[in-house]
């Protein structure tokens, strides 16, 4: 896949791609169904944006995004997805309105012969344009337009809001369920204080920036080392929060790769959360904590065990 950030000067053979645009947040099961209508005899393109806009419009609001750039590069690399045009989204696109966005973006800079979108799209200044406006405008500059509806389960719609809410509450099975993959943190591992591996239980410490924070307590997970000479699918269980055993105070996760061993630093992880087993608990010693954390590891077996 080809990822594009400068849609006014694009290579040749970049242009005239059919694709869907959105923010594409979890790339879940509704933004799915927009990239599948997208397909077609033309080449396949995903339009979105970096920042989000709304990182953009509210920069000073809690973490929202389910996912950063790179892991939704990813996760549509995998959908077969040809060309990612990640357009820069500053204030001069902010500025634009519904008919300068399709015209002088979608179609003069990126010259795209079809455009997908879900049925709340909004574009444009202050989200001027709806999903039937750009029916219109692609009519009138040379794109076609479809517009894809609004999935549900159990009568829930699918949105990154209702994804949020079940990995608040942890519930990963249910918000796997909507993204019709597991939920996923993606990242570099870092050096941390080394407390687990003096504990015989080494971790893998990974960063939570700017994204949506699950429900802190202990996870099964399934982790896929992206890099390294080690790189491959493991098992394992892993810490998100504040270690307040340690009276941490950044969120962060840390993952223990059961029956690994090896130096991981500097590579990346892609962690997914299968189980939630319990909350994140202080301990009165540390007897009790390694205790607990082997009961973690156990349990964690059984989960995975059963995927």
């Amino acid at each position: 896949m080809r990822i594009h950030q400068d849609w006014q000067w694009l290579a040749p053979e970049a242009r005239g791609a059919s694709c869907a645009l959105g923010n594409f947040d979890g790339v879940h099961l509704g933004h799915q169904s927009v990239i599948d209508l997208a397909r077609g005899p033309a080449p396949l393109g995903v339009v979105t944006f970096e920042p989000h806009p709304r990182q953009f419009f509210q920069p000073d609001a809690a973490p929202f995004r389910l996912m950063n750039a790179e892991s939704r590069a990813n996760r549509l690399a995998k959908l077969g997805v040809e060309h990612l045009f990640q357009l820069p989204f500053n204030k001069a696109l902010a500025g634009l309105t519904p008919e300068a966005f399709a015209a002088e973006v979608l179609a003069r800079g990126l010259g795209i012969s079809h455009v997908v979108v879900g049925a709340d799209f909004c574009f444009g200044q202050g989200r001027a344009g709806k999903a039937a406006d750009l029916v219109a405008l692609g009519e009138r500059f040379g794109f076609r337009t479809s517009i894809a509806p609004i999935l549900a389960i159990a009568d829930v719609e699918i949105s990154s809001t209702a994804i949020r809410q079940a990995l608040s509450e942890g519930r990963p099975r249910d918000a796997a369920d909507m993204l019709g993959h597991w939920h996923r943190i993606d990242g570099a591992v870092l050096h941390g204080e080394k407390r687990g591996r003096e504990l015989g239980f080494p971790t893998a410490n990974m960063a939570l920036n700017g994204l949506h924070l699950p429900k802190f307590g202990v996870y099964a997970v399934e982790v896929d080392v992206l890099t390294g000479p080690q790189a491959g699918r493991y098992k394992g269980a892993a810490s998100l929060g504040v270690r307040p055993m340690f009276a941490g105070e950044v969120p962060n996760l840390e993952t223990h790769l059961l029956d690994f061993k090896g130096d991981l630093y500097g590579q990346h992880l892609s962690v997914a959360l299968v189980g939630y087993l319990r909350p994140e608990m202080k301990f009165d010693g540390l007897t009790g904590l390694i205790a607990q954390m082997e009961a973690d590891c156990t349990r964690a077996r059984e989960i995975l065990s059963a995927l």
